[in-house]
């Protein structure tokens, strides 16, 4: 391998992203042209991939965090096999490409996460890193790693900056992982300037406090040293590493070190500068010399003959440990095992009940001993949230011999164990999970109370994006968790999360709506399911007086009707305050009003019924409807049409026991009985 045909490499990484950004008159070329080196190294000499099989499950895995430089990732793809055509990237950021503007998981082949928002990747690649160690601890036997590959990132100055990846960072480091690696694209400017205006901190010193090893390469273009801090890195097992790599953005650019060169083309005239510095031929554009794209390609050939040689492992290890072979690979096609919900329980009918947070805890530990895949946890609030997996064991590195090992729940440290503890760093929890989703073989599922499902929003949308199958568990939900006060009490939550495309919202009304809610979270592999869950007991209703819990699935379903079937009135609600719509429908009926009770637990699979099934539930002919929730109003105008009414909050909460705040804010049967019959007396007023 000669050092030209490297330079020649390199160059054509660099301006096929050049020459993608110009064409489109549009992205980042100053990342790609101050990387490509870093990268070259990398994808030539040491990832693990096979670009006619970009979800061989051994590969290794590569996160551009710094989402923005989208070209580099392009044009390494294309370069290396994959099935990214040479016409595709010249759509790059054009209507129906395969080269969008930052990467997106599921539309491009071989992009493993969507990034773009800085920090979400690299968080990601922490979730991914814990995946493979789990998997590792439980599958992996002497003389059989079956389960053995890296996580590496190109993250930059932004992605560093965002607390996101603080959190991630912190937490990788305290747990050891030491199959991550970073490479920290370290240019020094930002969209804005440079970093001296916003960046000062010793970044090496901050990941060494995190319990990362950490590594400089003093010129980015040097790829010698470059491949000795990648083995250096690889050779460390105990804890991350942390490559920074001074690099210069705009390369070679008339904007080389300048803001300028961050996000936009360099025009037509430094196009043509910068080829002529870096010595590249000016026409024509988008040239792949054959001998670049001949070594490139040997990717293909490694790739098949490392998927090849591992094939060959597993098949020994299927017949050295035929069940867990077949566990593994169960659980990494996403496949569900035989009898996963035999356990579940079923819930009495019951005055007092429970919280749904509870019943919650009870679902998801039958589910737990028969699906391996289910692993998890909350940030810092597993005895609040109820989501702790018992005697399954806690995942953290083992201690040393001397130290107590017993884990949380009794079950022992180590990287097998399915309960993770994110800490308070609930951002991190989020996009941590969408990578252990990412990576495959698990179902993920974090939690925290419903209020700081704000801290996590930017990895819920990314989750819904990308189609992950990822389980949010938000307890503690309404202005009912009591005298916390408003700065706990969660009112516009729901509306906010309701609004995100591809994610299915469910607020279950009791311990058996939780049940099915948790069947439906874990049977949908399409998107991510949110679970909101009470802090305060509901009663368990009586399903020989109530229709079947199983109504859940459509979203929405008639609880209790008129005598005759044909309502007047009609009370909708979700949650917690089925049970107070239950009281005041029974109270109407004695009063001789005909009322039809409807739970509501999830606008997102009612509206994936047809009209006429919707319809059934909420006929049109009946415009007298009640809608109570304790949340914003906001969204429920579509369901209570323009003759219905709206208990709703909001406002903000406060600080009182949660039966005074309930009164005070009027959910009360006498207060909803009320509002029902004024608006049945609106409705006749009107018709008269």
């Amino acid at each position: 391998m000669s050092d030209e045909l490297d330079q020649q490499c390199i160059n054509t990484i660099r301006f096929l992203s050049v020459d993608m950004v110009q064409k489109a008159n549009s992205g980042h070329p100053g990342l790609p042209l101050g990387a490509a080196p870093m990268a070259y190294a990398l994808w030539t000499r040491w990832l693990r991939y096979n670009p006619h099989n970009p979800d061989w499950v051994n590969r290794d895995r590569f996160v551009l965090s710094a989402g923005h430089g989208s070209a580099l990732l392009y044009s390494l793809l294309h370069l290396s096999g994959y099935a990214l055509s040479l016409d595709d990237i010249k759509q790059f950021r054009q209507w129906g490409s395969k080269a969008p503007g930052h990467p997106e998981r599921g539309h491009t082949p071989g992009v493993e996460t969507t990034t773009g928002p800085l920090g979400q990747g690299l968080a990601n690649a922490v979730g991914m890193a814990i995946a493979e160690a789990q998997l590792a601890a439980r599958y992996n036997r002497p003389g059989h790693a079956v389960i053995d590959h890296h996580t590496v990132v190109i993250a930059g100055d932004g992605d560093l900056m965002e607390g996101v990846s603080a959190e991630a960072a912190s937490l990788a480091g305290h747990l050891g992982l030491g199959k991550l690696i970073c490479l920290y694209d370290d240019n020094r400017v930002t969209l804005a300037g440079g970093t001296d205006i916003t960046f000062s901190e010793d970044r090496a010193r901050r990941f060494e406090a995190y319990g990362w090893q950490t590594l400089t390469v003093a010129d980015g273009n040097d790829l010698t040293t470059l491949d000795s801090a990648l083995h250096l890195a690889r050779a460390e097992t105990a804890r991350p590493s942390l490559i920074l790599v001074r690099t210069h953005i705009g390369y070679g650019s008339p904007e080389q070190d300048s803001f300028k060169a961050h996000g936009s083309p360099l025009g037509k005239d430094g196009v043509r500068q910068t080829k002529q510095k870096l010595g590249w031929p000016a026409e024509p554009d988008f040239l792949i010399p054959d001998e670049a794209l001949a070594h490139m390609r040997r990717a293909v050939q490694r790739g098949a003959h490392d998927e090849a040689e591992w094939n060959e492992q597993m098949s020994a290890y299927a017949r050295a440990f035929p069940d867990l072979c077949a566990e593994l690979q169960g659980r990494l096609r996403g496949e569900l095992p035989p009898g996963w919900d035999a356990d579940i329980p079923r819930f009495p009918a019951d005055a007092k009940g429970l919280a749904t947070r509870e019943a919650s805890g009870k679902v998801m530990n039958a589910i737990a001993l028969r699906l391996q895949a289910l692993s998890g946890g909350s940030a810092d609030l597993d005895p609040s949230t109820k989501t702790a997996l018992k005697g399954l064991g806690d995942f953290n590195p083992p201690p040393p011999a001397s130290e107590d090992q017993q884990g949380s729940d009794g079950g022992g440290w180590s990287y097998a164990g399915r309960n993770l503890h994110f800490g308070v760093r609930e951002h991190a929890m989020g996009a941590i999970v969408n990578g252990l989703a990412a990576h495959g073989g698990f179902i993920p599922y974090g939690s925290t109370f419903l209020i700081f499902s704000d801290y996590m929003r930017p990895p819920i949308r990314l989750a819904a994006l990308m189609g992950l199958h990822v389980v949010h568990v938000f307890t503690h939900d309404s202005i009912a968790l009591g005298e916390d006060g408003p700065t706990h009490q969660p009112v516009e939550q729901l509306a906010s999360l309701r609004a995100i495309p591809g994610l299915t919202v469910i607020r279950p009304a009791d311990a058996n709506e939780t049940a099915v809610a948790w069947r439906v979270a874990v049977e949908t592999s399409d998107r991510p399911v949110l679970l909101v869950l009470s802090r305060q007991d509901l009663p368990t209703l009586d399903r020989d007086r109530y229709a079947a819990a199983e109504g859940l699935r459509r979203g929405a379903y008639v609880l209790s009707d008129a005598p005759d079937g044909k309502p007047e009135l009609i009370l909708l609600a979700s949650g917690s305050e089925v049970s107070l719509i239950v009281a005041a429908a029974a109270r109407l009926q004695q009063d001789g009003v005909a009322v039809r009770c409807v739970s509501m637990p999830s606008w997102d699979l009612f509206e994936a019924l047809t009209q006429a099934e919707r319809e059934a539930v909420l006929p049109p002919a009946v415009g007298a409807r009640l809608a109570v929730e304790l949340g914003v109003s906001q969204g429920w105008d579509r369901y209570i049409g323009a003759r219905g009414d709206m208990l709703s909050v909001d406002r903000f909460g406060a600080s009182a026991p949660a039966e005074v705040l309930l009164r005070e804010y009027g959910f009360t049967v006498d207060h909803i009985c009320a509002r029902a019959k004024a608006l049945l007396a609106l409705a006749v007023s009107s018709f008269r």
